[in-house]
């Protein structure tokens, strides 16, 4: 009579099927490690401090581009070669202007310069190195803050214009 082949059997560990199994639950581990890193290394900086205050200051802000609209303000952007220079159209001459730029989703990179008026009329300051590309809000306002032209700029060295009349619409 004949007898069967003997297996030997392996151990656990050199068996692919475990090792394929573990996986899913080891990755969702390293996963949620990764997940906690950044939410303890990263701000939240869409959370406002006193939301219900930036609420009702809304009001205001859209009073100075009511204010903006009044004088007839419309700036003329053109960043390029590193620096900001700004063409105001309109009722209004101050002597400095003060832009903010917000970047769209990370506000550690957002800045305020102050651009002084130049002899030519225009305002002018060097932009900060290392700006990332996209979606950036762009605010300009005089220097006691009675007026603001705001929109939005895609980050690109092209120039673009801010008209407070159109706006809203």
């Amino acid at each position: 009579m004949a007898s069967l082949p003997e297996t030997v059997a392996r151990p656990w560990y050199r068996e692919p099927w475990p090792w394929i199994l573990m996986s899913g639950p080891a990755l969702v581990v390293v996963a949620g490690f990764v997940t906690l890193w950044l939410a303890i290394s990263t701000s939240d900086g869409l959370v406002a401090e006193d939301y219900y205050k930036e609420g009702l200051a809304v009001n205001r802000v859209f009073a100075r581009e009511d204010a903006a609209e009044r004088l007839g303000l419309i700036a003329t952007l053109e960043p390029a070669r590193g620096a900001l220079t700004v063409r105001l159209a309109g009722r209004a001459a101050p002597p400095a202007l003060f832009v903010h730029l917000a970047h769209a989703t990370r506000a550690g990179f957002d800045v305020t310069l102050r651009l002084a008026r130049g002899a030519d009329g225009s305002y002018r300051a060097a932009l900060p190195p290392g700006l990332p590309a996209g979606h950036w809000h762009v605010s300009i306002e005089d220097p006691r803050r009675e007026w603001r032209v705001a929109g939005v700029w895609s980050g690109s060295d092209a120039p673009f214009t801010l008209d407070p009349e159109h706006q809203r619409r």
